[in-house]
């Protein structure tokens, strides 16, 4: 299961985040997941909940946002959405098209969150 050995990579990072703003932590992480990426949403979600523990994503929650297949063709230039197995233009039908998105794997928003003595929150930073 290659998405602990993710986890885990997200963690540093979200340490090195969280180490640029003392006294935070984190608490929410947002990703962004392509069906091509070769990441399994569920397993990651499982994954995560195994690495952030001890660190200063303890508390946090995982929110997994799946992304379209998106491609654009090369004969008339359009974008649409495609299927995994089927990365054909939906427009003129054309087998030659280039991928714009569907494979990624994307970091896209972090909060930080500060808490007071009381451990009560006090502030969210974006």
């Amino acid at each position: 299961m290659h998405e602990l050995s993710i986890c885990q990579a997200l963690v540093d990072q979200l340490e090195g985040i969280a180490a640029q703003h003392p006294g935070k932590q984190v608490a929410e992480v947002y990703l962004g997941i392509g069906p091509l990426s070769g990441v399994v949403p569920q397993l990651l979600n499982d994954a995560f909940s195994v690495a952030r523990a001890g660190s200063c994503a303890d508390a946090a929650t995982l929110h997994i946002h799946e992304s379209e297949i998106i491609v654009r063709c090369l004969s008339c230039g359009k974008q649409s959405p495609a299927t995994a197995n089927r990365l054909l233009c939906s427009h003129c039908g054309e087998w030659q098209t280039e991928l714009v998105s569907g494979d990624e794997l994307l970091l896209e928003r972090v909060e930080l969150e500060a808490f007071e003595q009381s451990g009560e929150s006090s502030q969210k930073y974006h």
